[in-house]
Formats: C-alpha cells, structure tokens, sequence
C-alpha cells in the first residue's frame, strides 16, 4: 500500500514537488555565486601585504577585523537562527532607522521571503569560502608573487592575472560541495516561510497525512538534484584539468652559421 501512495502522491503532486524543487536550486545557485564572490573578496583582502603607510594598515586592520567577526559569526551560528535573525529583525531594524532620522528609505512591511532566504545562504556560503579562498591563495607558489611584483604588478594585478586562475581551478572541489551542502540546507529555510522543496512537502503530507511517503519522494528529488549536480561539477573539473598526458614541444634549434666567424 505504501508503494501504491508513493506513486499516487507523485502523480497528484507532480507540480508542487516541481515548484518546490526549482525554488531550491533558485536559492542554492544564485546564494553560490554570490558567496564564492563574497568569498574571494574576502581571501583577496585578507592576503593583502603589508605597507609602509601607517593609514592604510590602519584601515585594513579595521577592516579584517570586520570580516573576521563576520566569518566568525556565520560559522559559528546555525543557518536556521540566522534566518529568523534575519528575516525578523530586518523590519525591526527599519524602524529604528525611522525614529532615529526620520525616514524609512521608502522601505515598509516585513522583508521579502525569497531576498531573506538568498541573502542568508550567500552570506552564509561567503563565510565558509573566505577560509576556502584563503587556503586556495596561501597554496599557490611564493615564488609567483615575487615574479608578479619583479615586473612591476601590484597586489591586485598580481591577483587577477597570476594568483586567482589559479586559485578557482583549486578550490573548485570545494565550491561545488558547497553548492551541494546549499541544496540540502535550504530545508532549513521553511522557518521563514520560503516555498522550497521541504516546505512544500510538508505541506503536501499534511494534507494527505502520508509523511512516510510524501517525504520519501522528497527524498529522492533531493537525491537527483545533487547527484546532477555533482556531476556537472565533475565534468568541469576534468576540463579543467587538462589532458592526462602531455607531450613535450619540439623546438626547433637554430642553426648555427657556417664559415669562419669575422
């Protein structure tokens, strides 16, 4: 009987179960993207030598230490409290703007669902690739920053052109089991209210008040979208890696003159 219900909560539920699962692949990927360029903002700054300039290390310790207590802070706290924090405290926040300057930016009523939940995930995925970036900067060779500086690059030249090809090729592992982490995780994302795969679910079983079932096809969907979306990921990192073997040049010698040398 329980496998007769699980096709018949397939069938009937089709189109819920497809909403619900392209809103979470919506989050997962634009919160991805967002935290990997979070994230290599961040491993850039926090990799920045130091000057001669007792202003600009000023600034930049200032500035570290903001980023740290942010790495820390998400890190540290569940992506579930960190919605409701969020989500909750955004029109709280408002209104204190408002009683304190006397305007709201033109910004009432409670915070957007969708914007809470991708802007959660993102700076959620920012903190963990900062430590990610980091290390993918700290592994490239010391040797390539001095080339970089010999020819006259600064630390920014020096890290778009040298240092960060280099870098997302290493860490692309690691961004793509974050970006399957985000699928799983935006279940947490129901305390808010947000219409994604688990929400949907849930409320699909309350109707029917098949759990078992309704949730095991859940299960499967999730299954498919990251076995996908793993080997998607796969496929890039085979092309970026390259032939398995390569063959060395043929240069050509140049030839030397003939005669006696004037």
């Amino acid at each position: 009987m329980s496998l007769e219900w699980l096709f018949e909560i397939a069938k009937d539920n089709w189109q819920m179960f497809l909403r619900g699962a392209g809103m979470t692949m919506f989050i997962a990927t634009v919160s991805t993207i967002l935290g990997a360029v979070i994230g290599l903002l961040i491993g850039v700054i926090d990799t920045i030598p130091k000057t001669k300039s007792a202003f600009k290390m000023t600034v930049l310790k200032i500035i570290r230490v903001i980023l740290r207590i942010y790495v820390e802070f998400f890190r540290g706290t569940p992506m579930m409290v960190q919605a409701m924090v969020v989500f909750y405290g955004f029109p709280l926040i408002m209104q204190s703007i408002k009683e304190s300057i006397g305007t709201d930016f033109g910004v009432t009523g409670d915070m957007n669902r969708t914007v809470a939940a991708v802007l959660v995930v993102s700076l959620n995925t920012g903190a963990y690739m900062a430590e990610i970036v980091r290390g993918g900067i700290v592994s490239v060779d010391k040797g390539q920053f001095e080339a970089a500086q010999a020819i006259g690059m600064n630390h920014w030249k020096t890290m778009i052109h040298v240092v960060l090809p280099q870098v997302l090729r290493n860490i692309l592992p690691a961004t793509g089991n974050q970006f399957v982490m985000n699928i799983k995780d935006t279940s947490v994302l129901n305390v808010i209210g947000v219409t994604e795969l688990y929400f949907v679910t849930k409320s699909i079983a309350g109707a029917n008040f098949r759990y078992f079932e309704s949730f095991f096809v859940a299960c499967l969907i999730y299954l498919v979208l990251t076995i996908v979306v793993t080997q998607i990921l796969r496929f890039f990192e085979r092309k970026l890696g390259g032939t398995a073997n390569y063959q060395m040049l043929d240069i050509p010698q140049p030839r030397r003159a003939e005669g006696p040398m004037k």
